[in-house]
């Protein structure tokens, strides 16, 4: 199934997803516009005030249409130059908080390959409102099953390669991903990929998202959950400067 993204789907998915943020923010700008007429202002300051609220608002959805709709990401033209053996003897599979845009495209790249979907997420642990709202709107790939992000169900040394696309920093307690990481180890065979791309909490996501940029884990916090789940080659390839893809072994 060939699957086409719409036109700024990336910053539709952003505005729709974060909604709440654009409200509270707009709502926060037109206050601050009308205390302009009631308090004495500094004018500098004020303008300082108002550049940084515009500034705030806009530029993730900038950065979110460059990563997400210019970029290529979504052509996977990264994924296939990591030249991934593709036989019917393989199984792979694809790992998500219930937001599925990857499944069908990972699918096309890799056609031989068996392709499992699990989606790990929890109302009770996994509360953020974006996931919650991307969850109604997402695709779901056939025989995606459920699980616990403690437990995959599958025997030891069975997959070759496991993808978590913008997935697990959804897992926001380290020892929780730790725990999934160790299950995602315990499953590959010993040549198997995991195969992460994150945002990072560093700086030019910082400049992108501001704030927002807390929602994601640093560099250092990843490779520290890779090692203390057991893996021991952790390599980092940067999809243009907001975007990171760890091949993990």
């Amino acid at each position: 199934m060939e699957i086409s993204r719409r036109k700024f789907q990336g910053v539709l998915n952003i505005l729709s997803f974060n909604r709440h943020f654009y409200v509270f923010g707009l709502i926060a700008l037109v206050l601050i516009i009308g205390s302009k007429y009631i308090f004495n202002w500094n004018n500098n300051l004020f303008w300082l005030v108002i550049c940084g609220f515009i500034y705030g608002l806009t530029m993730p959805l900038i950065v979110s249409a460059y990563v997400y709709d210019f970029s290529g990401f979504y052509h996977f033209d990264w994924l296939k130059k990591i030249n991934l053996d593709d036989s019917k003897q393989n199984l792979n599979l694809n790992i998500n908080a219930g937001f599925d845009e990857t499944s069908y495209i990972i699918k096309n790249v890799l056609p031989k390959s068996e392709l499992q979907v699990y989606d790990f997420y929890n109302a009770k642990q996994h509360t953020e409102p974006a996931i919650i709202r991307a969850r109604k709107v997402s695709l779901v790939y056939p025989n995606t099953e459920q699980i616990k992000s403690n437990i995959i169900p599958l025997s030891d040394n069975s997959v070759n390669n496991i993808f978590l696309l913008s997935a697990i920093h959804e897992i926001r307690k380290q020892d929780e991903k730790i725990q999934f990481l160790k299950e995602c180890r315990r499953v590959c065979k010993p040549n198997g990929n995991v195969i992460m791309v994150e945002h990072l909490r560093d700086l030019p996501n910082f400049f992108a998202f501001t704030i927002g940029f807390t929602h994601f884990f640093s560099k250092t916090t990843w490779v520290k959950a890779f090692k203390e789940a057991g893996f021991t080659s952790i390599n980092e390839t940067k999809f243009t400067p907001f975007m990171s893809i760890f091949e993990s072994k």
